[in-house]
Formats: structure tokens, sequence, C-alpha cells
């Protein structure tokens, strides 16, 4: 008897247990040996996502259970990497939405659900972490059947199956009452509930290309869907564009299939599985690709647009090339080009100056995690403040982006977070007293008035706060938003920071920079007290005479600097500041370095 498929996506907000489910899916299904060493989320491969415990990109992954093959794509939770979640719903029949029994519904729950809901998905509802001393499962659904109908979910949607489960201990149940042994409960409910693919084998071989990756060994390799007809290795195929007209025709040089977490090899394969195809160059996401007698492009879910844009440019600080073996304009323009192909949801245009590239985006993470890999490759960058993208209306008026946010704060910084909030435009939609004395508010916001907010939030919520948003739609321009109010302190000259200069500086403001850091000419080592720039000498060593002084003045202590991550950089830094990044350090700067050549910018 031939397997029956299942494809399906596990979609959730961040951190709901979705990588943690499909670990233990795998195991008690049987995929690994008995004595075979598998790390905790498996799926979380790149180094990144295995630091930030989270999932930047989507991933397939197959089970087999009672003669049923279950194809699972396991999506991201944070509404940066959106695009990959919109790319993957349109190769599988239904979705598992997990839901924190504790938490209940939040922004990114109701982004993924809606755009499941829009291609008219069914899903399975999974209440997790019902183990939890702090569960809420019966308010939780309630909360999840309002979503759905504030959603407009048809009516078959609102008739959703739902299972409770504890991913992390490794079972599900129909009713809380019921046996907590292992996940068949789940997978009856998958089996019976999501479709097996609408395809027809009969007809030519066509495949939308959903992701798209390199290899080492095969080059180029392009994972999607089959929706009708049969592929085998060696096949002369051809490839269409999304809109119209062959864009190349090619052989199919292997074919993969996924099992687990391995990518295997295959002849053959037919009308719903989900592959992998190589020796296509040409190829790229949105593509069909088909038999030469097929001339009509399948039809690809348009992705949301970029909301946040950064100028990526060369590093031409005293500094450049002593980390980095990446310095080029040329080197630059072919990496960020390659990530405009493999992620749909990046765009890169050359800036009028040549040597830099605008890079736009779904928000600060995905565009620092770009950066994040790019300094590991070994590349050298000047990275200017994040900006919105504005669109204009039918009458020629500018409209921004504008967030949905939602903060999770403890009662006693309420009003503070209001208050911070108000004056970056945002408007309070609701607020509601939860759990442990804490306060959920809901605000509608300009993307613009968060940028470098993150940091001040977790400051005045003494990081106890926790704040989730998603893309809300465009409003007209809110007028202006008030920036940094601080000054920074920039050095006047070239070498290495010196303690007793450093010392000397310290009652100026807060510093950026250990003793013994290498300086230049414009480089921002500080933030001065006061709303202007100052320029420092931080070079400047102590006088030495041959009298011994009479007091312990030999004895410098400083204040531990402050440190920046990638991300607190690029949100700190004003419209004529860079920060420049290389393989060893996150570096603050000023566009000009020389001070007259910033006199005159300013005039």
């Amino acid at each position: 008897m031939d397997k029956q498929i299942r494809n399906l996506a596990i979609i959730a907000h961040v951190d709901h247990g979705k990588t943690t489910l499909i670990d233990v899916l795998l195991r008690q299904s049987g995929m690994f040996r008995d004595n075979e060493q598998v790390a905790e989320r498996m799926m979380d491969s790149n180094a990144l996502e295995k630091e930030r415990g989270i999932t930047i990109l989507s991933k397939c992954t197959s089970l087999e259970w009672n003669n049923y093959h279950l194809n699972i794509v396991d999506t991201p939770g944070h509404a940066d990497f959106g695009g990959e979640v919109e790319r993957i719903l349109g190769m599988v029949n239904g979705v598992v939405l997990l839901v924190d029994a504790s938490e209940g519904p939040m922004p990114q729950t109701k982004f993924v659900l809606t755009k499941a809901l829009e291609q008219g998905l069914k899903p399975v509802v999974v209440i997790n972490k019902v183990d939890k001393p702090d569960a809420r499962a019966g308010e939780v659904l309630d909360e999840i059947f309002d979503l759905f109908v504030a959603l407009r979910a048809s009516d078959d949607q609102l008739d959703f199956p739902v299972v409770y489960a504890s991913s992390k201990e490794g079972w599900a149940v129909h009713n809380l009452g019921d046996e907590r042994k292992d996940l068949t409960p789940l997978c009856e409910v998958i089996v019976k509930h999501i479709k097996a693919p609408d395809v027809d084998v009969t007809k030519p071989f066509s495949m939308l290309v959903t992701t798209l990756d390199y290899d080492n060994f095969v080059g180029r390799t392009l994972t999607g869907l089959v929706t009708s007809g049969t592929v085998k290795t060696n096949d002369s195929v051809r490839v269409l564009k999304p809109e119209g007209g062959v864009r190349a025709e090619g052989k199919v040089s292997k074919l993969f299939a996924f099992r687990g977490i391995q990518r295997v090899p295959i002849d053959k394969a037919k009308a719903g599985d989900i592959i992998m195809i190589a020796g296509l160059p040409d190829a790229t996401v949105a593509d069909t690709i088909c038999s030469l007698e097929v001339n009509t492009p399948l039809t690809s879910v348009p992705v949301d647009p970029p909301t946040i844009a950064m100028t990526f440019s060369v590093n031409d600080s005293p500094l450049a090339g002593l980390e980095g073996e990446k310095l080029t304009s040329r080197m630059i323009r072919e990496r960020l080009f390659h990530e405009s192909e493999i992620n749909v949801s990046i765009c890169v245009k050359e800036a009028d100056n040549k040597d830099a590239f605008e890079v736009s985006g779904r928000g600060e993470l995905q565009l620092g995690i770009l950066i994040e890999t790019m300094r590991r490759e070994g590349f050298e960058l000047s990275i200017s403040r994040p900006r919105v993208v504005l669109i204009k209306d039918d009458h020629g008026k500018p409209l921004e982006p504008i967030e949905e946010l939602q903060v999770d704060v403890d009662e006693p910084y309420v009003g503070n977070v209001i208050e911070k909030l108000g004056l970056r435009k945002g408007e309070m939609l609701d607020m509601q007293n939860i759990d442990g004395n804490k306060v959920r508010i809901k605000f509608l916001i300009p993307a613009r008035g968060l940028i470098g907010y993150r940091n001040e939030f977790l400051t005045d919520t003494r990081g106890t706060g926790i704040m989730n948003k998603s893309f809300h739609g465009y409003a007209p321009f809110k007028g202006d938003i008030g920036g940094r109010h601080n000054g920074v302190l920039t050095s006047n000259a070239q070498g290495d920071a010196v303690a007793y200069a450093l010392w000397n500086i310290e009652e100026r403001g807060v510093l950026f920079v250990h003793p013994g850091d290498a300086l230049y000419q414009g480089m921002i080592i500080g933030e001065n007290a006061k709303p202007q720039d100052l320029e420092v000498n931080a070079l400047k060593g102590k006088k030495l005479t041959n009298v011994r002084a009479s007091g312990k003045d030999d004895a410098i202590r400083l204040t531990p600097p402050r440190r920046f991550s990638l991300e607190q950089a690029l949100s700190y830094i004003d419209d004529d500041e860079l920060v420049e990044v290389t393989p060893k350090n996150i570096r603050l700067r000023k566009v000009y370095l020389d001070p007259n050549d910033r006199r005159r910018a300013k005039k």
C-alpha cells in the first residue's frame, strides 16, 4: 500500500515550543537509532539560531507514522522573519498552530494565523506547555477562538480541533484528564483533519520554488512542492518566471527528499512530495520548474513589502582591513544580491554612492542577523542608522508603516512605558491585568518610533518587560519623533586609549572604550552628559616628574565602559553616525571623521 502524504507547517509566536515539538515527534517516530546522539532543538542548525535560541530559517523535515508520510516545515516565530512563513505556506495543506497555555495568543500568533487563514488552510490548534504552573488552558482556548473570529475565519476554519500538549515532556492528549503517554493523539488529529495534497500525477511535471539554498557539492538547490506529474534525475526541464516567459532550460542533476533531519538523494519524485532539486543555476524563488511542454507558471503568494532600510557601505575608517579580508564594494555587492535571491523579504539596490547599497527588510533584527552573518564571513562594513521605508498614497502623500505593539510590564513601570511610547506617537488600544501583577498593553505605533526603543524599554522595566510587535499596515505620516537627547564624545586623534586620559574624560559622560583600545579621529568613544557633541583627547598620558607624589594617585579606577551589541549599536547611532562592523569589533563613528568636514556638512 502506498504511503499517504500530509504536508503541514508548524506556526506559532516566538518561544512557544515549535522546534522542541518537532524534536520530540522525530524521536518518537523512530527516525533515530536508540544509541544515536542527537542535539536538542536539532532543527535550529544555524550557528546564530543556536546562540539566540530562535528559528531564523524555515526548514523541512519528514517522519513516518502508521503508513502516513508527514512532511513538516518548521517556521520562524519572530515578526522580522515573516517572509519565511509566507513562502512556505504555499507548500502545505494545513498548519499546526501552537499557543502557549500561559501567554495565550501573541502578536506573532495573529500574524502567522492571518497568513494561514488567507490561504484557506485549516489549522489544528495545539495548546502547549499545559504542564506549567501558571497554565490557563481554558481561557487561552477562548482567546484563540476570539482571535479566529476577529480574523474572519470561515465556518470550516472555526471548527478547529484542539489538542493539549507538553512538547518538553513529549505528550499530547485530546482532553486534559486523559492519560499522558506520547504524541500519538496529535498525529491522529493531523492525519484526520489535514487533507492530502490536491495534486494530479497524470499531468506534466511542475513545481513552484519556495526556498533557495547553496551546497558546496551540487551548487544551487531549490525546494518546493511537486504540484503535478513526476520528475526523475536527468530529466530536461524549463524554468518559468513568475510573470511568464522562460528564464532558462536545463537538466535535473540531483533530487533530494527530507528524511528526519537528513537530506536523502532520490531518483524520482511525484506530485505531493516536497523535494529539493539541483542543477538549475538560474532558477530562483517564485519561479516554476516544469516539463518542457508547460508554458504557464504557477501562482506565487506576494510577500509583504519591507519596512526598515539601512545603508551598507565600504568600511573607510583608518582601521579598515586589519581584521577582515572581504572589503571591496564588489564583494559586498555580490553577497547582498545573493542574500536578496535567497531571502525574498530583503531588497537590495545600489545607492547614489557606488560604494554603498540600500538594504531593506522587515525589521532591525532581520537586518542585524544579516550583518552578523556577514561579519562572521570576514566582511568589514559601515552601516547607517535604520530608517523606515515610506510609500505614497493615491494623492502622493507619504504613508508610513505602523506596528501593532504588545508589552507585558510590572505594574510599577506602566506609567513610564505609556509616557515613553506616547512621545513616540504610540496610540494605546487596550490595557488589562494578567497574572503575577503584570499589565498587558497594546499600542499602534509608527515603526520608526520603535527604532532604538528596546534598550530603553528594558532599562525602564528593570529587564522584566516583554515586548512583541507585528506589522499592522500603513497610515499617514504622524510627524517628527524626537531622537537621542545626549551628544557623543569623539576622539580627536588616532592611537591607543590611555587610562589616565579616560579617567579625566569620564566626568564628561559615559565611556564606550577600554584603555588600550585602538582609536581614530572621529570615532565615538562615549556619550556626553550634555546635548552637544564634544571632541576629546583620549591619548594624553600623565606628565611624569622625578618628584614623588605624597598621595596614592597612581592607581586609576575607571567605571566599566558600556559595550554595545550589534542591534544596540544600530539603534543608538544618529543620522550623522555609522556603525563600523568588523569580524572582531563593533565601533561607533561619525560619517565625516574630520571635524571641519562635519561642520561643513551641517551648514
